[in-house]
């Protein structure tokens, strides 16, 4: 499968190009729950929100073990 590449002006990204075979269902739950207007748009934001999630998780991992303490004086 040929993928086209090209620059988009708001995100400074590359996007390209790709096909998938997805159920019509499951897309437009997502769609409704993100309220988002295509299916490109549901698809990426559903990757941005799992690779947030990663991040969420890699910092809460890096912050095992660090004391915090209250910025409010006792």
């Amino acid at each position: 499968m040929a993928t086209r590449s090209r620059p988009t002006p708001s995100s400074g990204t590359t996007k390209v190009s790709k096909t998938f075979r997805l159920a019509p269902s499951k897309l437009a739950a997502a769609q409704k729950i993100l309220s988002t207007a295509t299916a490109a748009e549901t698809i990426e934001t559903a990757l941005d929100m799992v690779v947030f999630r990663q991040e969420l998780l890699d910092g809460t991992h890096a912050l095992r073990g660090v004391r915090i303490t209250s910025p409010d004086p006792e």
